[in-house]
């Protein structure tokens, strides 16, 4: 995809926060991927040409890791103007990436993603709400990329099954926060859990448990 393809608003990458992610880097390396892993892969992050600014998002992988998680997500998630979702994905501002053991699941990696983005009438329904299919695209997005670079696996995959919970509307010009935490990922299958929060109540606006998988790349 071109860099002409890709709304401009990713050139001069804004961020609700302020503070710098070069402090407490604490996965600061740079993910080997194996030769197999890239054949197999039907999406590759490292393919992707660079997009944005990752200098403001907070978390403890290395901008390097950052990086990859942002260009992924303007080539794969968001794509060229004439492709789904377009306008809403490339208005989703990535805050904080980060990647740190879980003492209660004895020591087992777990990726977080923030993002944030704000309602326009374009995500609206008829009702004037938030529409149940923006929410579940938001949701898509999930931080296995992050945990997939950390463990040297893909973590790029097309989405199995998609359990959504809607708690509660989300009116033109909320602030949506959306955290998406890893839960497990395997060789080809993955699952995440998400929560979308209005920023400014507090109100939890929709949850979800997704599962992906790596697809079969001479079956496609």
């Amino acid at each position: 995809m071109s860099a002409s393809a890709v709304s401009s608003s990713y050139d001069n990458y804004p961020c609700p926060s302020s503070s710098s992610s070069s402090e407490g880097v604490i996965y600061d390396v740079y993910p080997k991927v194996s030769r197999r892993s890239k054949s197999a892969a039907w999406v590759d992050p490292t393919s992707f040409s660079n997009y944005g600014d990752v200098s403001q998002i907070k978390g403890n992988v290395s901008p390097y890791v950052k990086q990859l998680i942002l260009n992924t997500f303007v080539a794969y998630g968001a794509g060229d103007e004439q492709c789904f979702g377009h306008t809403v994905a490339k208005s989703v501002k990535f805050i904080d990436i980060s990647v740190e053991e879980n003492s209660d699941k004895k020591g087992r990696m777990e990726a977080t993603t923030v993002a944030e983005v704000i309602v326009t009438k374009s995500m609206l329904n008829g009702a004037g709400m938030l529409h149940g299919g923006c929410i579940a695209f938001l949701i898509d997005n999930t931080p296995l990329i992050a945990l997939g670079l950390i463990q040297n696996v893909n973590g790029v995959g097309v989405t199995q099954a998609m359990n959504v919970l809607f708690h509660s509307p989300a009116p033109l010009g909320t602030c949506l926060h959306i955290i998406s935490t890893s839960i497990a990922l395997g060789g080809r299958i993955m699952s995440a859990r998400c929560e979308v929060v209005n920023k400014d109540s507090g109100r939890i606006v929709a949850s979800a448990y997704l599962n992906k998988m790596q697809p079969v790349i001479t079956k496609l």
